[in-house]
C-alpha cells in the first residue's frame, strides 16, 4: 500500500536529479528493502520536522536503518558532496558563473541540549553551545562550512573556515565581513594566496545609526541563517557530533537549492 506524501518527499523530478549521486548497496550483500528514495525522504522528514530520530513515522523506513544511512554518509563526506554538486546548478539556473567572486562570513551561535560533546560558552551572546560559520556568496548559497565550539573567537573560527581558499574557490575575490573580523585577519587572509588574493573587507555599522539598519551585503548571510532556522532540526544543536551537525546542515541547503531548482521556492 502507497503511502501518504509529506511536504518534505522528494518529487519525480527531484528524485531524477539525484538518483544517479546517491551511492549504490555494496556488492556482495543481501538485497535492499528499503528504496534509497524513501531513505533519503526520511532523513529529509527528521531535519525538517526536528523529530528524534527514533520517532519517525511508522510508514517510512525504520529509524535505525535510515540513521545508519545518515551516520555513514556523513562519515564519507557524501552529503558535502551533494550539496556542492547542486550549488554551481542553481547558480547557473540564476545566470551566474558556477564560482562565486565575492563572498560573505558571519557566524551564528546555537545552543545546545544536555547530549555530551564539545561545546563552549559565547561570551558575547551569553549562551552555552557551538557556533556555525559561514561563507556564502551573493545569493546566499553555502561555499564553506565549520562548526566549532562557541568560546572560539569570531577571527580564530574564520581561520577554521577560511583556510580552504588557499586551494578551492580560486575566483573568489572579495570577502564582506562584520566588524568582529577586523584587524590581524585581514593580513592572513589576504597571505592565504601568493596570486588571486583574497580580500577582507570590513563592513561596520555607523556610530550614529539608532535601531535597525540594514547594511550592504552583510543581510545576505543573515538570510542563509533565516533559512537553516525553518529546519526545526536546526532550530539548537542536538547531535553529539560536530561531523553529523555539519551534516544536518547541508542535507537542510541541498533540499533547498533542489526545491529551487525545480521552481519550488523554498522548504
Amino acid at each position: 500500500m502507497k503511502r501518504k506524501s509529506y511536504s518534505t518527499d522528494l518529487s519525480a523530478a527531484e528524485w531524477h536529479r539525484l538518483a544517479h549521486l546517491v551511492p549504490g548497496p555494496k556488492p556482495g550483500g543481501r538485497p535492499c528493502k528499503y528504496a534509497r528514495r524513501e531513505i533519503l525522504n526520511a532523513i529529509l522528514y527528521v531535519v525538517r520536522a526536528g523529530c528524534p530520530w527514533r520517532l519517525l513515522p511508522h510508514d517510512l523506513p525504520p529509524w535505525s536503518i535510515v540513521y545508519h544511512y545518515f551516520r555513514q554518509w556523513a562519515r564519507t563526506g557524501w552529503w558535502r558532496q551533494l550539496h556542492h554538486h547542486l550549488r554551481p546548478c542553481v547558480r547557473r539556473q540564476e545566470g551566474r558563473r558556477p564560482q562565486a567572486s565575492a563572498a560573505i562570513l558571519d557566524s551564528q551561535t546555537v545552543k545546545t541540549t544536555e547530549h555530551a560533546g564539545v561545546r563552549g560558552y559565547d561570551g558575547g551572546k551569553k549562551m552555552t553551545g557551538r557556533k556555525r560559520h559561514l561563507l556564502v556568496d551573493t545569493l546566499g548559497l553555502v561555499m564553506l562550512l565549520v562548526v566549532h565550539p562557541a568560546n572560539l573567537q569570531d577571527r580564530d573560527g574564520a581561520k577554521l573556515v577560511l583556510a580552504a581558499l588557499a586551494s578551492m574557490y580560486r575566483r573568489l575575490r572579495l570577502i564582506w565581513a562584520d566588524g568582529a573580523y577586523a584587524g590581524t585577519l585581514q593580513e592572513w587572509v589576504a597571505a592565504l594566496r601568493r596570486r588571486a588574493a583574497v580580500r577582507l573587507e570590513i563592513v561596520k555599522r555607523s556610530d550614529e545609526a539608532i535601531g535597525f539598519v540594514l547594511l550592504p551585503k552583510r543581510w545576505i548571510v543573515e538570510r542563509t541563517f533565516g533559512w537553516l532556522n525553518r529546519c526545526r532540526r536546526l532550530s539548537k544543536d542536538y547531535e553529539t557530533l560536530l561531523p553529523h551537525r555539519e551534516a544536518m546542515i547541508y542535507i537542510a541547503l541541498s533540499h533547498l537549492m533542489l526545491r529551487r531548482l525545480h521552481n519550488k521556492g523554498t522548504f
